[in-house]
């Protein structure tokens, strides 16, 4: 048993830093979650077999923990967003608007001119009177956030399908868009 949970215990716990820090949505940071616990386990096991009371129990403390996180992202998270989902859905069925869930802004898809994809949705800003979505920031480029580019694009310009942000700008329009800094954007 200690052989197997020298190895269970750092590598389940690196791919679940790595579930959770990529940010990939709810449903992934809760099963990163689950990897944690897996991890927690192979390290408790490991204090036990080992008489490491510390490590006991610290990862005691942190299985808790770990399904406190199971709870919050593939319980709690995962149904409001099925809750967005599903206003979505119902409301493209009605005569009036269709509704899309706000967070979409965050991780969405930007689909250009032909169905191209431009890159993805990171920000949206809204007015405060109005709450109507004014520009979209999206970023092109990079892996995991690093290296890439922010550029934004004009509401008037781009529109909600399914789960994209559609846009009839090109790759080439797209690409002589201003760059936005990181932490410096426009006011208006």
């Amino acid at each position: 048993m200690e052989e197997i949970a020298i190895w269970v215990a750092p590598i389940a716990t690196t791919i679940a830093a790595l579930m959770t820090a990529s940010n990939l949505g709810s449903r992934v940071t809760g099963y990163g979650f689950v990897v944690f616990t897996v991890g927690s386990l192979a390290w408790l096991t490991l204090g036990i077999v080992t008489g490491q009371a510390n490590l006991l129990w610290q990862n005691v403390a942190l299985t808790a923990l770990n399904l406190f996180g199971i709870w919050r992202w593939l319980g709690r998270q995962a149904k409001i967003e099925d809750g967005g989902v599903a206003a979505h859905a119902q409301s493209s069925d009605l005569s009036s608007e269709t509704l899309f869930p706000a967070s979409l802004f965050t991780k969405a898809k930007v689909v250009g001119a032909g169905g191209e994809e431009l890159g993805s949705s990171v920000e949206a800003m809204l007015g405060c009177s109005s709450g109507r979505p004014s520009y979209l920031v999206a970023a092109d480029g990079g892996v995991a956030g690093i290296g890439e580019t922010l550029r934004r694009i004009e509401w008037r310009d781009a529109h909600v399908e399914g789960d994209c942000v559609v846009t009839s700008l090109s790759t080439a329009d797209f690409q002589r868009h201003e760059e936005l800094s990181r932490d410096q954007w426009p006011g208006r």
